[in-house]
């Protein structure tokens, strides 16, 4: 098999395993705020499955990249689409690490009833969710407008963020006997953060792919 046909085929499962990684995650998140919004501690113990899944993947993608990188000897471009797919893996399996914190917290909240009910928390999920999918698309179709405009869209989901934080510590205010759930809700909303900088992550790496350059590099 020529080299550039064997290289295409190698990158194209990559490629492949991305997309497969990415709707995990993707239905991950959704599980664990409908466990969340359900108080379904079964629906959570699914992530954990999904979380331990994502290592496994995570693993596969590395070492095929690695080995890419290693036996074919890529040119420049080449190089810098590899190099960013082993980035975005680590970024998609953090993704997947804080949906398994959210289904862990939804377990620790136990049955009792939500006092403060999270109704901004899967909103805040769609705009993530959503992140996620734009930020691998952006790299599978070599999209630069759609990898660009994360950082907009993250800014949505910044002021939900806020929302959020700003409802809760008045919540706090009036209901201290109530503060260790809503500090919980906080901690949950810290990590839907914290995946839409994630995505935004993958999103720069999917522009070096395309570029050559690293958005924050930039002078």
């Amino acid at each position: 098999m020529p080299v550039r046909v064997r290289y295409e085929k190698e990158l194209n499962n990559v490629l492949d395993n991305l997309v497969v990684m990415c709707r995990h995650i993707e239905i991950s998140i959704e599980k664990c705020i409908k466990a969340l919004m359900e108080q379904d501690f079964e629906l959570a113990r699914e992530v954990h499955e999904v979380e331990k899944l994502m290592d496994v993947m995570e693993r596969e993608i590395e070492h095929e990249c690695l080995r890419i990188l290693l036996m074919e000897q890529p040119v420049a471009d080449d190089f810098n689409a590899v190099a960013a797919a082993l980035k975005m893996i680590t970024d998609l399996e953090r993704i997947s690490d804080q949906a398994r914190d959210i289904a862990d917290i939804t377990i620790r909240l136990g049955k009792l009833e939500y006092v403060e009910r999270p109704e901004h928390i899967p909103k805040m999920a769609v705009i993530v969710i959503q992140m996620v999918k734009d930020s691998v698309q952006a790299y599978i179709n070599h999209d630069l407008a759609l990898a660009r405009s994360l950082n907009k869209t993250d800014d949505k989901a910044d002021e939900l963020f806020r929302v959020i934080m700003s409802n809760l510590a008045v919540f706090i205010k009036n209901r201290p006997d109530y503060a260790e759930q809503a500090i919980m809700f906080m901690m949950i909303t810290k990590y839907l953060e914290r995946i839409g900088d994630h995505a935004v992550n993958i999103g720069e790496w999917a522009e070096y792919a395309m570029t050559g350059s690293h958005p924050r590099k930039k002078s």
